[in-house]
């Protein structure tokens, strides 16, 4: 799975990367977390990095809090898991990141690595969207002829990320990882396209890093996350 990552190339990097602007005020992460807004560029607005929330909800969902168990989909399934088959036909972005973390079991504990690109350059992973619209909601004592009529909340958009098989690098580490798309695969996914290959562990040559095992706890996001430690024993 893909449950953190990093982003903190510099916002001028990330535009020219992706031939995209930002909608918001970036802000450097290092170590995003679910249920975090996050910068994505949907196939809907290729020009523009927006942000979602992480954490897919369904547009038919009763209640948001599905998104804590709609961080990944698999590759393998996507196009046939309910939670995902609309958004895969329609709904595709790119999740933009310059690392991802894994955890690997050391038997006294686990220990963390960051995966990146051994070039160091930013990347996108493949990801759904989705847009859930809230239920209306009463403002005032209608029943007494004194409220106001029911207010349309706004709606929630979130994403998740696709998964697939490891390659060499993160395979010593976990079972799964993000599909990180070269960039002529970019297009591709944004398009629609369907195949294997689009979906495939990435090709390139990655490197994983121990880190500090203070990226265990989502509310650390500092520099020093992403820094080389000696790993545990």
């Amino acid at each position: 799975m893909c449950g953190r990552y990093s982003l903190f190339t510099s916002p001028e990097e990330l535009e020219a990367r992706f031939d995209a602007s930002f909608e918001h005020p970036f802000e450097p992460r290092y170590n995003a977390a679910p249920s975090q807004e996050l910068p994505v560029i949907r196939d809907a607005s290729p020009e523009t990095i927006e942000e979602l929330r992480w954490g897919l909800v369904p547009s038919w969902a009763d209640d948001p809090a599905i998104g804590d168990r709609l961080i990944n989909a698999r590759a393998e399934t996507v196009g046939r898991r309910r939670s995902f088959r609309d958004a895969y036909e329609s709904r595709r972005c790119l999740v933009l990141a310059d690392g991802f973390y894994e955890w690997t079991d050391t038997g006294q504990g686990t220990q963390p690595y960051r995966v990146a690109l051994e070039s160091g350059e930013p990347f996108a992973m493949a990801g759904l969207w989705e847009t859930w619209q809230p239920p209306q909601r009463q403002t005032g004592l209608a029943d007494f002829g004194s409220g106001e009529p029911d207010r349309e909340a706004d709606p929630v958009e979130t994403f998740t990320i696709v998964t697939t098989e490891p390659n060499e690098t993160v395979e010593p580490l976990h079972d799964r990882m993000a599909v990180v798309l070269p960039p002529e695969n970019e297009d591709r996914w944004l398009d629609g396209e369907a195949s294997g290959e689009v979906l495939a562990p990435h090709p390139g040559e990655m490197r994983a890093s121990p880190v500090s095992t203070a990226v265990n706890d989502p509310a650390n996001d500092s520099p020093a996350l992403v820094e080389e430690v000696e790993p545990a024993d």
